[in-house]
């Protein structure tokens, strides 16, 4: 079992990285994004660059996440620990960089931080409309990082018990490698389960916010789901 969260994620790209990796659909907006391995490690690195280059972050920096499953939640996590950085998502200590969603931007202000981004989640990856003072936009500033970024060799130090949550919690879900997993992102908030455990078996992952019940079973059958989770 790897226990670094970066080889992981090359792993299950790999595997094919022109297929559909993370595929998003909002039931609230309408909006449905699909993202092929090579596109996710695309938006992971400029992640990374952004947290080491532009922030000047260290393995072992903490980098807090005030941020719902979502593909870019994907990115900016994944970007985390690719660098090695410490992944916090609850006040408790300060750190040198913040993500949060627009609608947590109060909850954000009262963190002690550093650097500051705001994040709209909107289709297309739009930015913020209103961004909010002290925050940068997180689409706007990491689209100019490099595209491609080296992963610290022996990971960060959530990675052995990050890796080996999501292998068990895989077992418990009966993912299998090649599966196509249907997640409700509200029932499945957590991202062992929406993200670490489908990646550590290889699976591609279909994740649905706001999702509406009654397009599940259509959804599914449209996206050659093998496995649900609802």
């Amino acid at each position: 079992m790897a226990e670094n969260i970066a080889r992981i994620f090359a792993a299950a790209v790999a595997q094919d990285p022109i297929r559909p990796l993370l595929t998003w659909y909002d039931d609230a907006t309408g909006e449905r994004t699909e993202l092929s391995g090579a596109t996710l490690t695309n938006w992971v690195s400029k992640t990374a660059n952004l947290l080491v280059d532009g922030a000047g972050m260290a393995p072992g920096d903490a980098v807090g996440v005030l941020l719902p499953p979502h593909w870019q939640t994907a990115a900016v996590l994944l970007g985390a620990w690719s660098a090695g950085l410490d992944v916090q998502t609850e006040a408790v200590r300060s750190v040198e960089v913040l993500f949060a969603a627009a609608d947590r931007v109060d909850e954000a202000t009262a963190w002690p931080a550093g650097e500051r981004y705001a994040l709209a989640l909107a289709p297309m990856a739009a930015p913020v409309r209103e961004l909010p003072a002290g925050f940068s936009d997180y689409v706007v500033e990491v689209r100019g990082h490099g595209d491609h970024f080296t992963p610290y060799p022996t990971g960060g130090p959530q990675d052995a018990d990050l890796a080996d949550r999501a292998t068990r919690r895989g077992a418990e879900l009966g993912l299998v490698p090649g599966a196509r997993v249907l997640v409700d992102a509200a029932r499945h908030a957590n991202p062992i389960d929406w993200l670490l455990a489908p990646l550590t078996v290889g699976a591609s992952i279909v994740l649905c916010g706001h999702a509406d019940p009654t397009r599940l079973p259509d959804r599914a059958a449209a996206e050659k789901v093998t496995v649900t989770l609802a």
